[in-house]
């Protein structure tokens, strides 16, 4: 694989440099994740593979976890999805309410805390057995199957979730959520419980790369149309308000967690998955941004 020696020139670089920033340790299980933790897997359209440090440890994959509901949301809704989301970048932290007022409770995109609130109620109001579905579907993405909520991270989420308390019930109050609140808070809990590899996060994103269908076995997941307004979403909101240096700096879609990790999509080409728990000012992974970005200067490729 061309990409081997770099990915494993650049891991060995930003390892020797220091590990700066703090694990999100408001959520009381990811502050107990060795801080040292590092890795790094890429997946080829066309299934070559590599994979170096931690990239088959599990992790909480956290807001990483809003691309899988968004997908399974287009992919019942269709357009009709947008009539309750925005498209925008906000401009703002992933948990503000500040712009809920001025947009009556119109979320400004699906990545924001907000937005993904209301997919879970879509989710639950479309679905039989919301948490199942959600499941079989992340499942059906690749050749693993062992992706699973983590009871006591959704415990830890919910001991301190006030603030998505907060955002659940206003977005209510503007008539954009139709089920019980506290229904909706479980569902988005425990999606953002979700736990992954890199490794197994480069497959069930592969998708996105290939024009909506999965590399291990060619499904058509969404639409070629579909994967590609999720992959500009992703380049203009994954990373909360730092969406836009991860734009001029790395040059790839891609979508982060507050767990450590970040996925990021080079359309026809890959998915590289990257795992390191200490995050910078903005709540994405410090050691995460600075390979990517040397990785794509390294690679002298990008979307653009």
């Amino acid at each position: 694989m061309r990409y081997k020696k770099l990915i494993k020139e650049v891991f060995e670089q930003i390892q020797s440099t220091e590990n700066k920033g703090e694990k999100a340790s408001y959520i009381p299980e990811l502050a107990k994740v060795n801080s040292e933790n590092f890795g790094v897997h890429l997946l080829t359209i066309n299934s070559k593979q590599f994979g170096i440090g931690n990239f088959r440890e599990k992790f909480s994959i956290q807001s990483i976890a809003k691309v899988f509901s968004l997908s399974l949301a287009y992919k019942l809704l269709g357009e009709k999805l947008w009539d309750r989301l925005g498209v925008e970048p906000s401009g703002t932290s992933f948990n503000s309410l500040v712009q809920l007022e001025n947009d009556n409770g119109i979320p400004r995109n699906p990545f924001i805390n907000a937005g993904a609130i209301v997919i879970s109620d879509i989710l639950l109001s479309h679905l039989e057995n919301p948490k199942e579905d959600l499941l079989d579907f992340i499942r059906s993405l690749s050749k693993n199957k062992e992706i699973n909520y983590s009871a006591t991270i959704s415990a830890s989420e919910k001991s301190i979730g006030y603030r998505n308390v907060a955002l659940c019930n206003f977005i209510k109050s503007f008539g954009n959520i139709e089920n019980k609140p506290e229904n909706v808070l479980d569902f988005y809990f425990d999606l953002c419980s979700l736990e992954s590899t890199c490794e197994q996060l480069s497959d069930q994103f592969s998708f996105l790369a290939n024009n909506g269908k999965t590399v291990h076995n060619n499904t058509q997941i969404l639409t070629k149309s579909q994967s590609k307004r999720i992959n500009a979403l992703m380049q203009t909101c994954g990373f909360y308000d730092e969406s836009g240096e991860f734009a001029f700096k790395v040059g790839l879609a891609g979508k982060s967690g507050v767990g450590g990790g970040i996925v990021a999509i080079h359309p026809n080409q890959y998915v590289i998955t990257v795992w390191s728990p200490k995050l910078n000012a903005k709540g994405n992974s410090y050691r995460g941004m600075q390979f990517l970005e040397k990785f794509t200067t390294a690679t002298e490729q990008s979307i653009f």
